[in-house]
């Protein structure tokens, strides 16, 4: 069973790794992208790991990389899970550390991901913006996700 205890920081020699997991992630969830798209922006996230607040995953117990998500401030800004783990509480379990732990409130999410908007509702995000392209310019919609008040 995945707990928090599992959650550790990541150390500067795993962003190959991280990339690489990145990749896969997105291969199986972001069918919107192009492979043209997945090659313009691995350098970026590459680029990205290394400035990113907080870094931190779940490994298997070969030690490599299952899940992973990056934190800055109030906002959680990357989670990606290994494909082959997908569905087994990796990213529920990262994205409560980050609420519960680092204060995050707000994510966003690719408008033409739906599994990934429902997977952030169920936690309890709730839409409060859009923006029509994303933060490098693509026509790749994002929906900007705040945490819901729960003294509502």
């Amino acid at each position: 069973m995945i707990s928090e205890k599992d959650i550790i920081p990541v150390v500067s020699d795993q962003q190959d790794e991280l990339v690489g997991l990145w990749e896969l992630s997105v291969r199986a969830t972001h069918h919107f992208l192009t492979d043209a798209d997945i090659k313009m922006l691995k350098p970026l996230v590459k680029e990205y790991l290394g400035k990113v607040e907080k870094l931190l995953c779940i490994c298997n117990e070969q030690g490599g990389a299952e899940a992973f998500m990056g934190v800055h401030g109030n906002k959680l800004e990357m989670l990606f899970v290994h494909p082959r783990s997908r569905g087994k509480g990796l990213g529920k379990t990262l994205v409560n550390y980050a609420i519960r732990v680092l204060g995050i409130n707000e994510v966003d999410v690719n408008e033409q991901n739906p599994l990934a908007i429902g997977f952030y509702e169920h936690l309890g995000f709730q839409v409060y913006d859009r923006s029509a392209r994303d933060g490098q310019g693509n026509p790749f919609p994002l929906l900007h996700l705040r945490l819901k008040r729960m003294d509502n």
